[in-house]
Order: structure tokens, then C-alpha cells, then sequence
């Protein structure tokens, strides 16, 4: 199936590395604009000139996803800048602790919920106040499949995920049908923020995977694709696991 969607823009916050930037990149490939967004101007206009030459046209702005003034900055730029802004993807994420739950610091708690968590409120409100509320289109949240078990060390990290999954159905319950909300719950993806859990158990944790590989970016980006254009045109309230197979197993998996 080819999925064409030129003439509209995505909104990526985290977009300057790991599954953020693959699905900036399948947005651009199929014909759509892009504003890029994180904290590192650095980091952004290298992301930027690695879509150069894609069909869709490229542009950044620095903010900080847990900063709501900088949301809605980043919105009215992306709207200045091209015109509209059809799509919104909450993909920014954080993860300081690694520990039992009930050992975390206060300042590690409030980060990670901020970040993880309240961003999704406040990008979407900003996103849905300047645009979508008058003119429609989608929301697409980046949750985890740790938001739908109990696991070891990132609990906290894991709960923020949870409500994430929460959030996306009850967004697509106040929206419709005016804009639709969808989430996608990866497993464990070769990614900067998830290094910590595969760089040295990489084969492990294979093994236990039913098709005896650790994600992707690129497996990520084409569901991601779908949801954000009209091939997803009846679908909202969903967060879809992908994940190679890991919550088939008895005892859930690494996310």
C-alpha cells in the first residue's frame, strides 16, 4: 500500500534521534512536512540534513517538551512556517532512574512525569487550541509495552508509559470526531534512550523474543505512517503493540 501524504505536516517532538527521527523520515518520504523538535539545536540540524532530498520539506525548533509556553511556541512556529500542522507526534521521552520504585528521588519523579506524561497533555492542548480543533487531523502518542505490565528497575518510567496508553483513548474520546488519537506500544527498540537495555544483553534478550531480534527504528516508522494518514482514516483510541512477539510470552518482556 502506498501512503501519500503530501501537503500536510507532522509535529515530532524528540525528533532529532531514534524512533522520533524514522518517523519524521516515513512522514517525509511520503510526500509530508516536517518540524522537528528537541532540547539540542545541535543535534537538530543534523537530523535535518539527514532528510534532505526526501519529497517533504524539513524545518526545527528548540523546546523543551516540559515546558508548556514552549509547546505552544513550537505549535505557532511549525503553523508560521508551513502552513498547518495536521499531525502531532508525542514521541519525546526520558528515562533518569533505574530502580525500585519507592527509591526514586523527587526530582527524578517529577522529570520523568513531566516529560513522559503532562507533555502529552500540554503539546496536544497547544497543538489542539492553534489548529486541530478547527481544521482536524491526528495525535500519535509513543507509549511502551513496560505501560502494560510490572517489570523490574523502571517502574516509574513504566507507570508514565501506562498513562500514556490512558491518555491516547481518552483524547480520542474527547476529540472525535474531529481528530483522531492513536498510540503505538514498541518493545524493546535499538534506540540512544533504551541502549541501557540491550547494549550488553542484546542476545538474551533475543532469545526470548519470539522473532529472535531486539526493534528497529524502521519497524516502527510504517505502522506509525498508517496511523498519522487517512489509510487509518477509522481507527482511533488504539495503542498497538509491536514488539516482535515479546508479550506473547508468559512472563511479558523487556520495554
Amino acid at each position: 500500500m502506498q501512503i501519500d501524504v503530501g501537503g500536510r505536516t507532522a509535529l515530532v517532538t524528540g525528533g532529532s534521534r531514534g524512533i522520533g527521527l524514522g518517523i519524521a523520515r516515513a512522514f517525509c518520504e511520503a510526500g509530508g512536512n516536517v518540524m522537528l523538535v528537541s532540547r539540542s539545536a545541535e543535534n537538530l540540524t543534523g537530523a535535518a540534513a539527514s532528510l534532505a532530498g526526501l519529497p517533504g520539506a524539513v524545518d526545527w525548533t528548540v523546546a523543551h517538551v516540559g515546558r508548556p509556553a514552549q509547546a505552544d511556541a513550537a505549535v505557532a512556529a511549525t503553523i508560521e512556517r508551513f502552513g498547518s500542522l495536521d499531525v502531532l507526534v508525542n514521541n519525546a521521552a526520558t528515562n533518569p532512574y533505574m530502580g525500585p520504585l519507592l527509591e526514586i528521588d523527587d526530582a527524578r519523579l517529577q522529570k520523568t512525569f513531566e516529560i513522559n506524561q503532562a507533555s502529552v497533555v500540554t503539546w496536544s492542548r497547544a497543538a489542539w487550541s492553534q489548529w486541530l480543533s478547527a481544521h482536524g487531523g491526528a495525535i500519535l502518542n509513543i507509549a511502551s509495552i513496560g505501560g502494560l505490565g510490572p517489570e523490574p528497575m523502571i517502574g516509574w518510567y513504566n507507570v508514565t508509559k501506562a498513562a500514556v496508553v490512558h491518555l491516547t483513548r481518552q483524547l480520542a474520546f474527547e476529540l472525535a470526531p474531529t481528530v483522531r488519537v492513536n498510540g503505538i506500544a514498541p518493545g524493546l527498540v535499538r534506540t540512544e534512550l533504551a541502549r541501557g537495555l540491550w547494549e550488553h544483553n542484546e542476545e538474551r534478550i533475543a532469545r526470548h523474543i519470539p522473532l529472535r531480534r531486539i526493534g528497529e527504528v524502521d519497524d516502527i516508522a510504517p505502522l506509525a505512517l498508517l496511523l498519522m494518514s487517512d489509510a487509518g482514516s477509522w481507527i482511533t483510541g488504539q495503542t498497538i503493540v509491536i514488539d516482535g512477539g515479546t508479550m506473547t510470552q508468559p512472563s511479558g518482556g523487556v520495554g
